[in-house]
């Protein structure tokens, strides 16, 4: 059903994975979408298609930096978000997170606009409580490679609720758990980014440990739904609130469904663990189904051979597709 409220939406990250698919899915509620990137790891193939949309306008902008325009909404979601992106330069990673909320925060205090921040389940660190709730406090080391990020987004959440508790902003901070879908980066070394690229090439499954840690997957188009019902909720609930799939399965699990569903001659590799990986990582998404009425949809195997065609049809020209 199309949104009849026209409002004007600012989208940073709006190049990314998750930012190019919000911007979609708000332009067909019937909003215009500003979108802001930095392209330091969005990229202009996610949004070309959008770019002759009269109600999409795109700027390149880095949020460490103020940005001054008029909005009614701001969805933030600019911030590298895997390890070898957020890693490859820790310091900038920890600006964004934390800079750049100041500066999105700032502009929807002049401007009164209600904000919504992309926050992670990274935030549980290595979890002494299983399933995540939002009232588990986490278990993070503040001083190893993933800190920049974990830390980051914790600082972020600190500012959100400081702002909406001193100046009364309309805020939602939702913890985005382990997402996949079309358009994600083929190199951003994520799990199921990895294991479909290299089952596709016909190269080695590359497993850390045993493959025993445990992810919770949600496709990209049910975690969306969550962003905006979250948003335009009309109750007075800031979060934080967890959105992902509670479906729990093994590393080893999914190496096995992806090498099932792409018939790839793959052979499976062993790794050594690195640092500071999660072990377990599961939502407690009960607020969401209070709050919201909200839960995932799609089925894992659905979501995986959906995002398989996506990488077939975008990267077939360089895969072994045998």
């Amino acid at each position: 059903m199309k949104n009849i409220d026209g409002k004007r939406i600012l989208v940073t990250g709006g190049a990314g994975f998750l930012g190019s698919h919000l911007c979609e899915r708000l332009l067909e509620n019937g909003h215009e979408v500003l979108c802001v990137d930095n392209f330091y790891t969005g990229r202009k193939s996610n949004i070309s298609h959008l770019l002759n949309n009269p109600k999409f306008e795109l700027i390149r902008h880095d949020i460490c930096f103020p940005l001054f325009v008029e909005v009614d909404e701001i969805y933030n979601l600019a911030c590298p978000a895997s390890p070898i992106h957020y890693q490859n330069d820790p310091v900038q990673t920890v600006k964004t997170s934390v800079h750049g909320a100041i500066n999105m925060l700032g502009l929807a205090k002049r401007i009164n606009a209600k904000i919504f921040q992309a926050s992670t389940s990274e935030v549980y660190g290595e979890p002494e409580v299983h399933p995540q709730t939002e009232s588990y406090w986490g278990h993070v080391n503040p001083v190893g490679l993933r800190s920049c990020y974990d830390e980051g987004k914790r600082c972020a959440e600190t500012l959100f609720f400081d702002y909406h508790r001193q100046y009364g902003l309309q805020i939602k901070v939702a913890r985005i758990f382990n997402t996949y879908g079309p358009r994600m980066h083929p190199n951003d070394g994520r799990v199921v980014s990895n294991f479909i690229m290299q089952a596709l090439k016909g190269e080695d499954i590359t497993i850390y440990g045993e493959g025993n840690q445990t992810r919770s997957f949600c496709y990209v188009d049910d975690l969306l739904e969550g962003f905006v019902q979250f948003m335009d909720h009309s109750g007075n609930e800031p979060g934080p609130m967890n959105l992902g799939n509670p479906t729990e399965v093994t590393i080893l699990e999914l190496a096995e469904q992806i090498l099932k569903l792409t018939k790839s001659s793959s052979k499976l590799a062993f790794k050594a663990l690195p640092s500071d990986d999660p072990s377990q990582r599961q939502p407690d998404i009960s607020k969401a189904i209070e709050h919201l009425s909200w839960q995932p949809k799609v089925s894992w195997e659905e979501g995986l051979v959906k995002t398989i065609e996506s990488y077939r049809s975008a990267y077939g020209s360089i895969l072994d597709l045998r």
